[in-house]
């Protein structure tokens, strides 16, 4: 609704003032006259004088003040309509006119770097989110599509001007806009692919809210992680096949040529059993390799359960038999998760740092703390003060080992706990001093996990 414009208010003010300001003299002057000697002609030529230059300089007055008030207005109203080149003459300084000319040019000078900053990261952004492939679309909030990249047309197989403008459910997106984010979704799209990483995320434009999707296509990713773990798999198998059947294929052709012998050696028996038992040994050892591999690939999920920590930490540490084990009470805490698991996990935690310290030759101690270092998570430390880490690049890598008698699933199955949890396992060498820490972190409270074994 409009507001009816009045009279100029300040314009009549400012003429006012100027009369008022001149009238006592005017009629000072008109007395004069009036009661002086003179002749009625002069009377009336000097009146209309009077009267015209007081209302004359009234009027000027009103011009010299208003003129400039009207110039800057006009200045500011280009600046508003987008117009920055607009200049006010007359700027300058020690002048009370020329200052505000001059802050009205400095403020366009601002709006018009301003202005093409703006326009200039509008440009980028709008070329990145066109050259990037990953879908996004912008959604207001009646659920309307405002917005779609290119990856997204080639993701929902049609054009901009065919999507923009229909609601997400008559584009078959409602799911898009509901539900948890980030997640990962398996469902189907116009352009093969998938499974998609959807992320969610507020903002406004013209000052309404607005919903942005973000989809990546995880294909090409995990398809690389895949042959990635092939090749690793590949590579450990061959490794572990090939230590066990190289001295079965090379007893068994000795065997051969000896029964194949006339006469036979008098201790072909002996030889015999001898090769017979390291070939069973060795069938064993690969058969003991296959089954801790199956256990590792079989992990199930855990079972959550409260579980007191300090109670969980000092259980592991009494297991261990070979050295003491100190343990470095920290805080009272209770975690969501499942006991069995994350005892065998600190198990191996701990049975890893006390070898460690068994193989240094000046010994040394073990023992394990916790603490809460970020909020609603725990970090539990495993120290020893053996030789350290000398390689880390392989510390994970199953059924890698460093140890005579290792099978090389202990860290590796660990994390694996670890991660099932929602936490994480990291290995490093202790800063302060000689030996190792393994730092394993897990949230002291987990609703997602609760929520999936339900």
């Amino acid at each position: 609704m409009k507001q009816k414009r009045g009279p100029p208010q300040h314009d009549l003010q400012v003429l006012g003032l100027a009369w008022l300001a001149g009238l006592p003299g005017s009629v000072a002057s008109l007395a004069l006259v009036w009661t002086g000697d003179f002749s009625p002609k002069v009377q009336w030529t000097l009146t209309t004088l009077v009267v015209g230059m007081f209302l004359g300089v009234g009027l000027l007055v009103r011009e010299r003040v208003m003129r400039p008030l009207h110039a800057v207005a006009n200045l500011l109203a280009g600046l508003r309509e987008g117009d920055y080149s607009v200049r006010g003459r007359g700027a300058r300084a020690g002048d009370a006119l020329g200052e505000v000319l001059l802050e009205v040019n400095a403020l366009g000078d601002t709006l018009r770097e301003q202005r093409l900053g703006a326009l200039e990261a509008g440009a980028l952004l709008e070329q990145v989110m066109e050259e990037i492939d990953v879908g996004v679309l912008a959604f207001d909030g009646e659920g309307t599509l405002k917005l779609v990249n290119r990856a997204g047309e080639r993701l929902l197989g049609q054009s901009r001007s065919q999507l923009v403008g229909k609601g997400a459910g008559a584009l078959g997106l409602t799911d898009l806009l509901e539900g948890p984010a980030p997640r990962r979704l398996t469902r189907s799209f116009a352009e093969e692919g998938g499974p998609y990483e959807l992320r969610r995320g507020t903002f406004r434009q013209g000052g309404l809210p607005h919903q942005l999707v973000v989809l990546a296509d995880l294909r090409l990713a995990l398809r690389e992680q895949e042959r990635e773990a092939w090749r690793r798999l590949v590579r450990v198998l061959s490794h572990e096949i090939n230590n066990s059947l190289a001295p079965i294929g090379s007893i068994a052709e000795a065997l051969r040529d000896t029964l194949v012998q006339e006469p036979r050696p008098s201790d072909w028996e002996d030889d015999a059993k001898g090769g017979l038992g390291i070939i069973a040994r060795r069938s064993e050892a690969l058969g003991r390799f296959m089954s801790a591999y199956a256990r590792l690939a079989r992990l199930p999920p855990p079972m959550l359960a409260d579980v007191e920590v300090d109670g969980w930490v000092r259980r592991v540490a009494a297991l261990e038999n070979r050295r003491p084990v100190g343990v470095r009470a920290g805080p009272a805490l209770v975690l969501r998760g499942d006991g069995d698991q994350l005892e065998q996990l600190l198990i191996n935690l701990v049975r890893n740092a006390v070898d460690a310290v068994q193989s240094a030759p000046e010994g040394g101690n073990v023992w394990v703390s916790w603490a809460v270092l970020s909020p609603g998570a725990v970090e539990v430390w495993v120290e020893d003060e053996g030789p350290g880490l000398a390689d880390t690049g392989n510390l994970f890598v199953p059924f890698f080992t460093t140890k005579p008698q290792g099978s090389g699933i202990g860290l590796a199955l660990s994390r694996q706990i670890a991660e099932a949890h929602g936490g994480g396992l990291r290995l490093e060498n202790r800063p302060e001093g000689r030996g190792c820490r393994a730092r394993l972190k897990l949230p002291l409270d987990t609703p997602g996990m609760a929520a999936s074994q339900g």
